[in-house]
């Protein structure tokens, strides 16, 4: 809950603040001069961008919380075996084994978004994030028949 929270508040301080970078933008182009203009527009271009990259993460986040609700009422989410740290953090050799026994449960089953999902969470614990994103990809887009790329 605290997770969601604090996006809820940065992703609204971002709004703001494309709100604020849009209005200098508005201001530069009202001066009418051709450089004014020109940077004007290249100002309100960023927060469109900011925008969509804001919604597309948010759809994702969305839709992979809901993957998550769905596998853990049919009882399959990953149960948490790994060893941690005195200090909290996960063990490499731990993470590295439970992605091992996940990457070959994605390989027998390639087209199951379950698996695909469960191996998502093993790259995270490994802290590869990258990889973690592509594979929640990958399962999103088996969950809703989406064609994927190979």
């Amino acid at each position: 809950m605290r997770a969601k929270i604090t996006y809820c508040v940065l992703a609204a301080v971002l709004v703001v603040y494309f709100v604020l970078v849009g209005s200098r933008g508005v201001l530069l182009i009202e001066q009418g001069t051709v450089l004014t203009v020109a940077f004007g527009v290249a100002v309100l271009i960023l927060p469109f961008i900011g925008l969509w990259f804001l919604w597309h993460t948010t759809q994702f986040a969305r839709k992979a919380g809901r993957l998550a609700r769905e596998l853990e009422a049919e009882g399959g989410l990953p149960v948490d075996e790994l060893k941690r740290t005195p200090g909290g953090r996960i063990d490499r050799d731990s993470a590295d084994e439970v992605f091992d026994r996940r990457r070959a449960e994605t390989e027998r089953a390639p087209d199951d978004w379950r698996a695909w999902f469960r191996l998502a969470v093993a790259y995270h614990d490994a802290r590869d994030t990258p990889r973690a994103r592509k594979a929640m990809q990958r399962a999103i887009a088996l969950h809703e028949g989406k064609p994927v790329r190979v």
